[in-house]
């Protein structure tokens, strides 16, 4: 099993360059907007390390902690060390850390990469719930997007999806809801 730490801003520039690097840039906000989550109490940046201090990070992931649930927004592996089970061993580190339901959002599966994250969260235990959703604009300029949630402990109630898409978009995305 990897190891991940909680980093702060000390490791923010290395995690944005994989996040630009993995992610189309409506589903990111802003450098400065990035790095200022690290004020918020309920947010945190778990990385992977490199073998060698000169290497970089392997992946990181960016959670969101709230009372009934916890949020994956980012969960990224650096392209230098995909298809090696780095992935797959972040998940199951955050379900060993959180003893709560985790979701997480995805593209919708119009396309093979699309499928294929989905199929990789799936085999990680994650169910995908069908109810329509949109991620608002992550900053000023930036487009929403329509995804999907996926969710640990079993498909949602329609009523526990509204009250998840509720919590996201007051806490994480700031939509008057």
């Amino acid at each position: 099993m990897i190891e991940i730490r909680k980093t702060g801003r000390e490791d923010f520039d290395r995690v944005y360059e994989i996040m630009e690097k993995s992610f189309p840039d409506d589903e990111y906000r802003g450098y400065e907007e990035q790095r200022e989550l690290f004020s918020r109490p309920e947010y945190s940046v778990y990385v992977v390390d490199g073998q060698t201090d000169a290497e970089s990070l392997k992946a990181f992931s960016a959670v969101w902690e709230f009372d009934d649930f916890m949020y994956i927004e980012h969960l990224a592996v650096n392209p230098d060390s995909r298809n090696g089970g780095v992935g797959a061993s972040v998940l199951k580190a955050l379900q060993e850390m959180y003893d709560k339901p985790i979701c997480l959002e995805v593209e919708l599966p119009e396309n093979e990469l699309a499928r294929r994250r989905i199929g990789f969260y799936s085999r990680n235990g994650f169910k995908l719930n069908n109810y329509p959703y949109i991620q608002p604009p992550m900053s000023a300029g930036k487009n929403p997007v329509p995804l999907l949630i996926m969710t640990t402990g079993g498909v949602l109630a329609e009523s526990e999806f509204i009250n998840i898409r509720d919590i996201l978009y007051k806490n994480v995305y700031k939509c008057v809801v």
